[in-house]
């Protein structure tokens, strides 16, 4: 077994963390999303992270916002989630997380448990009315909904964020081009998770959890097991953390640490 040093010296080489190793083209970034499986927008979490790998300096460095973004590469987040067989769920504590076909296929159980019980009213009557739009109408812009359900803009807000953060429903958010500028205007399209991934998966809700785990902590090759326990908007026992590694699916590197096979 590796040791943890050895862990974190290749955490560092195939996260992309040193400027040796930035991103040079989006076809590199792509790339880096089929090999690590998950990708933070921005850096926020062991997870690796797009932005955070093109080592670009911030577009307007000491300021929060689309001003921490890359000062060329912002436009990747977009571009990078309009490629076929990425998705990007908020199930990462609210947060865009692109997904590969791997990684997608892995919590479609989780997605589609999520979409059944905003259909049958859990996340309440506006998000019951979106789901059932978008069933009817298909993938539909975020103004289509608006304009077809007239629904209070508040609770359809609250709506969608209790849905996306669920995965039930994946937002596709386009920047459009405002001059040079970071773009702070989006078209936004609303689509049913069992619409954006259409393979469905038999397997348990827990063991889908499970393999997201395992995917996530081989995406950061090593991290502390606390980084694990509220990554996803599904809490992680660290009863589950324990029994992964005694199933030999996780290992712990030092204490506290857990890795997975690369």
């Amino acid at each position: 077994m590796a040791t943890l040093t050895e862990l974190r010296a290749e955490r560092i080489r195939l996260c992309r963390l040193s400027p040796d190793r930035a991103l040079a083209s989006l076809d590199e970034a792509e790339e880096f999303l089929r090999d690590r499986r998950m990708l933070t927008l921005v850096p926020d979490s062991s997870l690796p992270s797009l932005f955070a790998a093109t080592h670009e300096e911030a577009y307007a460095p000491g300021k929060a916002g689309f001003g921490s973004w890359p000062k060329t590469k912002w436009k990747w987040g977009g571009e990078l989630a309009g490629r076929p067989g990425v998705l990007t769920p908020k199930i990462h504590k609210g947060k865009i997380l692109f997904l590969s076909r791997e990684a997608a296929a892995a919590a479609d159980p989780l997605c589609r448990e999520s979409l059944d019980q905003a259909e049958d009213g859990g996340f309440g009557p506006e998000a019951a009315a979106i789901v059932r739009h978008l069933a009817a109408a298909g993938p539909s812009s975020l103004d289509d909904v608006k304009r077809e359900l007239g629904m209070d803009p508040k609770a359809l807000r609250s709506a969608r964020e209790k849905l996306e953060r669920s995965g039930a429903v994946v937002a596709k958010e386009a920047l459009v081009p405002v001059g040079i500028e970071p773009a702070h205007r989006h078209s936004t399209t609303l689509a049913r998770w069992d619409q954006a991934w259409t393979q469905r998966r038999k397997a348990s809700v827990s063991a889908a959890l499970d393999d997201l785990v395992v995917l996530a902590v081989r995406a950061a090759v090593v991290t502390h097991q606390d980084d694990v326990k509220d990554r996803f908007s599904w809490p992680v026992l660290a009863s589950a953390i324990d029994r992964l590694v005694a199933a030999g699916r996780l290992s712990r590197p030092g204490p506290g640490w857990v890795s997975a096979p690369q």
